[in-house]
């Protein structure tokens, strides 16, 4: 588990199929994301058997937000097609819960992905692909150091149009720590 001062990841578990059913079933989450068939619970147990078997820094984690006491489940996030000998690999986030958007929760993910990519795992290079009409999502990645490297144009067709698909990358020496950061290498005595 990777807890920051507002939000944590954790191993996804079974129990939490029927919100992921619930996110990529609401056509306002998935016309941001690649899945956009609908899914049955079948699906996504099955999904979750396959993600069992991929090696641990390639399963999806929960992000979840704090209220209160509690730890809330809010989306999920992961790298994709880890290339160890170049030292890069894809990022992918959802935040599904839609209370959620617009309140730093994307970018705090964002954070502790890259806080896992460079210092963890030790990637140079971490890239995605973000369509262009997701500006608050191009937003949160920008703020942690994600810089537009190119676009496949009108690779996207979403409500009767083409989209371009923006490819974006940070890099280890363009990343920029939390100001958390140094708190979770260095906790407090007593933690």
């Amino acid at each position: 588990m990777f807890t920051t001062p507002r939000l944590r990841l954790r191993a996804i578990r079974q129990e939490d199929l029927p919100a992921f059913l619930r996110w990529f079933n609401d056509p306002e989450v998935t016309r941001y994301l690649a899945a956009m068939w609908p899914l049955a619970m079948e699906d996504e147990e099955e999904w979750f058997r396959q993600v069992r078997q991929r090696p641990r820094w390639e399963r999806p984690l929960a992000i979840e937000v704090r209220e209160g006491q509690d730890w809330v489940l809010i989306g999920n996030t992961t790298f994709h097609r880890i290339d160890w000998l170049n030292r890069w690999a894809e990022l992918g986030i959802v935040i599904g819960e839609k209370a959620c958007w617009s309140r730093g929760c994307g970018t705090g993910g964002v954070q502790a992905m890259g806080a896992i990519a460079f210092p963890v795992l030790s990637l140079n290079r971490v890239q995605l692909e973000v369509y262009e009409f997701n500006v608050r999502a191009r937003r949160a990645y920008e703020k942690v150091g994600f810089q537009v490297e190119g676009r496949r144009r009108q690779a996207r067709y979403v409500a009767g149009r083409y989209h371009d698909v923006i490819l974006m990358a940070v890099l280890r020496e363009g990343w920029t720590p939390p100001s958390w950061w140094a708190e979770v290498l260095n906790p407090p005595e007593g933690v």
